[in-house]
């Protein structure tokens, strides 16, 4: 899908502090609506940008207008569905995201019960985790650096655990 009118990224910026309401643009409340063709077909197609970022959150398929020709136009109940239904898609990504990122399991270690968090920095060059082992009162035990495709689980946790907090390999 690509729009032939679409804005720089200059001129997005720009009017990123205008409330615009065009019957295929709309700009309120952090979000971007544009109407955009699908190239795919002879359809129409929404793209949701959330303000400051380069790629829309969400591209869905939008309405024909009466005439069966051009796009229905934005309307204030549209827009509000719009922005609600793309706010969702991306809370739901954040929260993926964070899951996939950040994992904790619970093991005993025969006296007492310790928490095992494995924070995945998914950087470019050298994604790397931090495996980290904290007591009932959230006080550090141990940090040691892994590889971000160690595998926490109950059973690595405890021998982690078990090892004292020694480097896994």
């Amino acid at each position: 899908m690509t729009d032939h009118s679409a804005a720089s990224p200059e001129e997005s910026a720009a009017g990123a502090d205008q409330n615009i309401q065009e019957p295929r643009l709309w700009q309120d409340d952090g979000w971007t609506a544009r109407i955009i063709k699908n190239d795919d077909d002879d359809g129409w197609a929404v793209a949701m940008i959330k303000d400051g970022e380069p790629e829309p959150a969400l591209i869905g398929p939008w309405t024909m207008g009466r005439d069966k020709k051009n796009p229905k136009p934005l309307d204030p109940s549209a827009f509000i569905t719009l922005v609600k239904t793309a706010s969702e898609f991306v809370r739901r990504h954040e929260q993926q995201l964070h899951a996939m990122l950040h994992k904790t399991v619970v093991v005993s270690d025969g006296t007492a019960d310790i928490s095992v968090t494995l924070d995945i920095v998914p950087d470019d060059d050298f994604p790397y985790a931090l495996l980290s082992a904290h007591d009932q009162d959230r006080e550090q035990l141990a940090q040691v650096r892994v590889a971000a495709s160690f595998k926490l689980s109950p059973a690595s946790a405890s021998a982690w655990v078990d090892s004292g907090f020694r480097k896994p390999n």
